[in-house]
């Protein structure tokens, strides 16, 4: 497998992709960039609790620790008025998906890695057809292949090996739209 560059979206998430991977030998970095993680509290918890789990399974990391919400809901705002690549996908969440790959396809090929990853790919919450459609998409772009894998089966092993290791774990996606879903479905329910 050579060098593989995965994108941690979070530690709780990150755990079981990491691991996966590195049984299989190769030389397994992570890569933090998460732009659409609102507020600021919450970055920096999710980029500690990453730095906390790289350092845990001896992974080396690279990190955008640059909070750019800004930037990241412009480019949002601008791909909602245009058409999905990919119906019938949340548009959100297809732009959400394709900056974070797309940083992490750029990083793995400026640094000489042979293929990259995402641990998007743990969460039974993802569309995983959206995301290795914009994967393979992306490796194609830069020259470097896009590693798929199912790591779903392992959910719940996730979970436990986050709470033994201490590490925060998050209540909602990451983007401010996910914060107020998750919210909101939860305060419909208390009235129901």
């Amino acid at each position: 497998m050579g060098r593989i560059l995965v994108h941690m979206c979070c530690g709780p998430c990150s755990i079981i992709p990491l691991k996966t991977i590195l049984q299989g030998k190769a030389e397994v970095w992570g890569f933090f960039h998460n732009p659409n993680i609102h507020p600021y509290s919450e970055f920096r918890k999710r980029l500690e609790a990453v730095k906390t789990l790289a350092s845990y399974l001896s992974v080396n990391l690279i990190c955008d620790e640059e909070y750019k919400p800004v930037e990241f809901i412009k480019g949002m705002k601008a791909s909602i008025e245009g058409s999905p690549k990919y119906p019938p996908m949340n548009i959100r969440c297809e732009y959400c998906y394709s900056t974070r790959l797309e940083a992490t396809a750029k990083a793995a090929k400026a640094n000489g890695f042979e293929s990259f990853s995402s641990s998007l790919l743990y969460s039974k919450y993802q569309n995983h057809e959206l995301i290795k459609g914009i994967g393979v998409d992306l490796a194609e772009k830069y020259g470097i292949l896009f590693y798929y894998e199912d790591f779903r089966a392992d959910w719940q092993d996730g979970i436990d090996q986050s709470r033994t290791i201490g590490l925060y774990r998050q209540k909602y996606c990451g983007c401010a739209y996910s914060k107020i879903e998750r919210y909101a479905n939860k305060k419909s329910k208390i009235k129901a």
